[in-house]
């Protein structure tokens, strides 16, 4: 049976489409294995692997983690488990990927620097580092429910899963995206949770100094799309020296 865990990520970030052509046009642009950082349950390493990429999926979540090697089968992927600020693979790879707002999931400067650090040490000369900053979140709460998100919903095995966006806050240097997290059993049973993810505030601008501090060399930016669903990103890309 699949983790709730995996469920709610799924949900909530799996359906995803925006950014898979970029992720594939980074990857096709130089040498060498891939390494997804906050890789999930795979939705962007699966995606590379597909097109016969050699990927490393990083994540710190067990349970997302056993989800990838299962759905990858024969597919060339590595599930790594760590600390995307922490690691070291003993390895280097062409490529390194930060989707989504992974990178605002750090705790600040000092988590984003240790970060840089690591994927600077795994990239061979000349490879690449690319991480998606979210563009600015509009505020919104409960208050005003004309302006809520419709939520995200799917069915599996009998279960019902409905995660409803229910409020966006600004906090200073970070910023708050509130979920309410709503299951339905097979016999009717509901039950409701809460849940918070706080995405540090940061744009493209600022990461590209961090990186430059790093040792990269930068690299023209590129952007993703919004959606109804989603907000766009900028993507910083940093070059190994």
């Amino acid at each position: 049976m699949i983790a709730t865990t995996v469920r709610w990520h799924d949900l909530e970030c799996g359906g995803y489409e925006e950014d898979l052509p970029l992720w594939r046009e980074l990857a096709r642009s130089v040498p060498g294995d891939v390494l997804d950082l906050g890789c999930g349950s795979g939705r962007v390493a699966l995606d590379l692997a597909r097109r016969g990429h050699a990927v490393t999926g990083l994540d710190s979540d067990p349970e997302l983690l056993q989800a990838l090697r299962e759905r990858a089968g024969e597919l060339p992927v590595t599930a790594v488990e760590a600390d995307a600020r922490a690691f070291d693979l003993q390895r280097s790879f062409g490529l390194v990927l930060v989707p989504m707002q992974t990178i605002q999931l750090m705790g600040g400067t000092e988590g984003r620097t240790a970060l840089l650090r690591c994927a600077r040490r795994h990239l061979a000369p000349g490879g690449l580092f690319a991480a998606a900053v979210a563009n600015a979140l509009e505020g919104f709460d409960a208050e005003a429910p004309d302006a809520l998100p419709v939520p995200d919903m799917g069915e599996y095995d009998g279960w019902v899963f409905s995660s409803q966006p229910v409020a966006v806050r600004d906090q200073g240097d970070h910023v708050t995206i509130e979920r309410v997290r709503q299951t339905v059993a097979p016999d009717g049973t509901m039950d409701a949770t809460g849940d918070v993810v706080e995405l540090d505030r940061l744009d493209s601008g600022r990461l590209v100094a961090e990186g430059a501090a790093a040792g990269f060399a930068v690299e023209p930016g590129l952007s993703i799309a919004a959606t109804v669903e989603h907000v766009g990103s900028q993507v910083v890309v940093l070059r190994a020296r």
